[in-house]
């Protein structure tokens, strides 16, 4: 098992910058990938961002050039630095981590973005 626990949401005006977290129990190394994934109201999760075990990262076009993933392997730490935030970026932020056949899931974050 494993937990993830994000935090860094909250309220931004479109323009401004926010950085999500996502803490893991345990190393990150046992993860062949971790991600954000966002969820709006009324819409599909998506996949935000991606990072893999060998640090092959992985965007979706929405967020490109504006989103960073990250990770601090000494403090099991996953970020996501979000700039140039758009009222479209509101959405529940999830972190997601994959191993073997097991896939985990944080409580999520919620990211508001203001026009």
């Amino acid at each position: 098992q494993a937990q993830l626990v994000e935090s860094g949401g909250g309220l931004v005006q479109a323009g401004g910058s926010l950085r999500l977290s996502c803490a893991v129990s345990g190393s990150i190394f046992s993860f062949s990938a971790m991600g954000w994934y966002r969820q709006a109201p009324g819409k599909q999760r998506e996949l935000v961002a991606r990072i893999s075990s060998g640090s092959a990262i992985t965007y979706a076009d929405s967020v490109s050039g504006r989103f960073t993933i990250s990770r601090d392997n000494a403090k099991n730490t996953v970020y996501l630095q979000m700039n140039s935030l758009k009222p479209e970026d509101t959405a529940v932020y999830y972190c997601n981590a994959q191993r073997a056949f097991s896939v985990y899931w944080g409580q999520g974050t919620q990211v508001t973005v203001s026009s």
